[in-house]
């Protein structure tokens, strides 16, 4: 399939603890381009961690998904591609490198944004990735330097001489975190090395993507070929959709989320993950409520003292009731 065929060139981004199958699932029902997992270590994969198997698995609805993976060892990555290729082999539409998350324990790794400061290990792993992926396309996740905006034309040059099917650049350095307003300015100046290095290359935007009008907004005025969204998505999967719900729907989504991803995780389950019990920790679903309760301060309190989808639901019924 072509890289942008699967629905409209507005991806979800791969979040940690965000884009887990249960928000997949309903981000896919609200109009989704293209869905990614949450990042996932590839030495994980390899030694067979629960966990990390897990977050590479796709939502129910999922007919096809982006698995981000980390780390710096390219045989590490091989095999653990090969591994998931045998367990989704229809279901995959690429596979996506993480050389951009700032997190120190990633970096220590020498993963994610690490390898913006050893562009030939980032070459030598993009080169491994295609070995290992034969049929499918492989793209990249990165920032636009390390510490300066400066570094954008030697480091995106670095990535762009491999030829990736795709590339999506967080329009920030590392350094910047998310604490500076995203540089869409310098946008068109990656699209003009893509067009002069690697022509085909399919260009996505990530950084302060407020709307879906405001995506598509900053596709045609940057020149990118289409925006991955991060953090405008968190308890607002709408945003695919275009729409603006009303309070109803928005906690009865709320509700529906949280029961999904409890069935999945078995979040109230006291067993270990070994013995096939507690997967995720229920709390995780709380990164959602401040959105889904927008303005709403002492219903969003009530929803962070809750333990279970049971509670949530009685909670949100009451509110509603006294609306």
């Amino acid at each position: 399939m072509s890289f942008l065929s699967a629905r409209n060139n507005i991806f979800l981004a791969p979040m940690a603890g965000i884009t887990d199958p249960a928000f997949r699932q309903i981000a896919i029902e609200m109009g989704a381009g293209l869905t990614y997992t949450e990042m996932a270590s590839s030495k994980g994969i390899q030694y067979g961690s629960s966990r990390t198997k897990e977050i590479v698995s796709p939502a129910q609805n999922e007919d096809v998904f982006g698995i981000q993976l980390f780390g710096n060892d390219p045989d590490a990555i091989k095999i653990s591609i090969q591994e998931l290729l045998e367990a989704y082999p229809e279901r995959i539409a690429l596979f996506d490198i993480n050389m951009g998350c700032p997190d120190r324990g990633v970096e220590k790794s020498g993963g994610g944004a690490a390898l913006i400061k050893d562009p030939a290990r980032a070459k030598q792993i993009i080169r491994s990735l295609k070995k290992g992926t034969a049929r499918l396309p492989v793209s990249v996740k990165t920032r636009l330097g390390y510490s300066k905006t400066a570094e954008l034309e030697t480091w995106i040059t670095a990535l762009l001489e491999e030829q990736l099917t795709a590339l999506t650049v967080h329009l920030r350095t590392r350094a910047e975190m998310s604490d500076v307003p995203a540089h869409w300015e310098l946008a068109p100046q990656i699209v003009a090395l893509r067009d002069r290095i690697s022509p085909k290359t399919v260009l996505l935007g990530n950084g302060d993507v407020l709307s879906l009008e405001d995506a598509r907004a900053k596709t045609k005025e940057s020149g990118m070929d289409g925006v991955m969204v991060g953090a405008g998505v968190f308890g607002n999967p709408w945003f695919f959709s275009g729409r603006t719900p009303d309070v109803q729907e928005r906690l009865e989504y709320l509700v529906a989320h949280t029961e999904l991803f409890e069935k999945l995780y078995r979040s109230n389950d006291p067993k270990p993950i070994s013995q096939g019990g507690r997967i995720k920790n229920f709390d995780i679903m709380k990164k959602h409520y401040k959105s889904y309760t927008s303005g709403e301060k002492e219903l969003r309190m009530r929803l962070m003292e809750a333990e279970n989808a049971a509670e949530v639901r009685e909670i949100v019924q009451d509110f509603l009731k006294k609306s």
